[in-house]
């Protein structure tokens, strides 16, 4: 989609309804950005200002510990992603974004989105809306974690998230469902055996 009115609508249609009149100010609000491959969208250190919808691409957030770059979560087309600390409190952010392919995403910037809510409430809905999804999202992966075992982890993702697995490289595959990459070798393989 290139039309910002389209990706205003398509926003509205997954979080909440919105009047013609808030589409409007929602679709002033987008800023486009293009990246690739490899391009990082937010840099550890620097403030998340924005939520980014993907439009098309996907993109990770991660971060380093003890050296290694562990994955934490992944946006792909019709997800929004944001460092939610550092957008609600203005720290710098811990977590990075980069590009996982070729992406366009869609910046809504927070402090313009607080100053139209004052004219337009509805969009407020949106905002919350918005910050629930990634609350209870972020929530079910910690539970996952928790609860359930690697071969049931990669089995969730492959019936929730199909998307990761076809676009994702592994090896953040890997470390998203906190396994080695040898360790998903043996799950996946596990798994076409019984489908077979």
């Amino acid at each position: 989609m290139n039309n910002k009115k389209e990706v205003a609508k398509e926003i509205a249609r997954r979080y909440c309804r919105l009047e013609p009149e808030s589409i409007e100010v929602l679709a002033e609000l987008l800023v486009p950005m293009k990246y690739h491959r490899g391009d990082i969208i937010l840099r550890e250190g620097e403030e998340c200002t924005c939520m980014y919808y993907v439009d098309s691409g996907m993109v990770r957030q991660y971060y380093f510990k003890n050296g290694k770059d562990i994955t934490e979560h992944f946006s792909f087309e019709g997800r929004i992603v944001m460092c939610i600390e550092s957008l609600l409190k203005h720290v710098p952010s811990q977590i990075i974004i980069e590009s996982l392919e070729t992406t366009q995403l869609y910046a809504l910037p927070r402090k313009k989105l607080l100053e139209a809510i004052e004219s337009c409430p509805e969009l407020g809905i949106l905002y919350r809306k918005i910050l629930e999804h990634a609350l209870i999202s972020s929530q079910h992966h910690a539970d996952s974690q928790r609860f359930e075992n690697a071969q049931e982890r990669y089995e969730r993702l492959l019936k929730e998230k199909p998307e990761i697995i076809l676009h994702a490289p592994m090896i953040h595959v890997a470390s998203f469902l906190q396994m080695t990459p040898e360790t998903l070798s043996r799950v996946r393989a596990h798994h076409d055996k019984k489908d077979t």
